[in-house]
């Protein structure tokens, strides 16, 4: 299969970007999109050229540090479904496929297809968390759970934190990806000790560099967890529910 790649490149924070365009004369449909990339950069390298920069780890669907946008859309034309296992099956010979990173304001470029995450690292820093007590672990029968309550909690819990979600709104809003945050450490034992902390830590970090929310859906169409927009709602309503009782939990 003939495929066209539109890669951009761009060689630091500083320098402009641009699209660079290579052909692939040997892709085959079992291939992943990051497989793609490598056999490119095999071709750069062979070639004496710069490889393409791309994160990549697992190639599982498990990390979430694959994320790119394609030909506009954060992870690829699948929904729900992270770069790493979107395949070359989904296009035709001859098509012309366009690569560039995940585009937020939130989200610099560093080169190539490789950003600048840590904004969700310093959200997760400020709430994202359990506090406990250091020593000898607790039993495990210690602080029941109920199963329905442990199944939500693990839904929730499922968020690769790739930022897709970000990438995809036209606000850069991080809702979905705190939202899960939320509703999964506020549903454990544990976690519910510190819920109106957390939820003002959280939301408090999110606003600083990320936009407001107007629910527009794209983040649910791009989220490889399938993470509902339930999420979202969370965020005010753990917000709300923490100035409400007046001080955190």
């Amino acid at each position: 299969m003939k495929l066209t790649l539109e890669i951009w490149r761009q060689r630091d924070p500083a320098s402009a970007g641009r699209f660079e365009r290579y052909p692939i004369e040997d892709a085959t449909a079992e291939m992943s999109l990051l497989e793609l990339l490598d056999r490119l950069n095999d071709a750069l390298v062979a070639a004496g050229q710069d490889p393409v920069a791309f994160d990549s780890d697992c190639r599982e669907g498990v990390c979430g540090s694959c994320g790119v946008t394609v030909d506009g859309r954060p992870h690829g034309p699948v929904p729900n479904t992270p770069s790493c296992r979107q395949h070359v099956r989904s296009y035709a010979d001859g098509d012309r496929i366009r690569i560039e990173p995940l585009r937020s304001a939130a989200f610099p470029v560093l080169r190539d297809l490789v950003v600048d995450r840590s904004a969700l690292d310093a959200m997760i820093t400020a709430g994202g968390h359990i506090g406990l007590d250091a020593g000898t672990a607790a039993d495990a029968d210690a602080e029941p759970l109920p199963k329905e309550a442990a199944e939500y909690a693990l839904d929730f819990a499922a968020c690769i934190g790739c930022g897709a979600c970000v990438a995809a709104c036209p606000n850069g809003a991080a809702h979905l990806f705190a939202g899960a945050k939320l509703l999964h450490l506020g549903t454990v034992t544990r976690g519910r000790a510190e819920r109106g902390r957390r939820a003002k830590a959280l939301t408090g970090a999110m606003q600083e560099q990320f936009g407001p929310c107007s629910s527009y859906g794209e983040c649910v169409q791009v989220c490889p967890e399938n993470i509902p927009m339930t999420a979202i709602a969370a965020v005010n309503r753990e917000v709300l529910r923490a100035r409400l009782r007046g001080k955190a939990d």
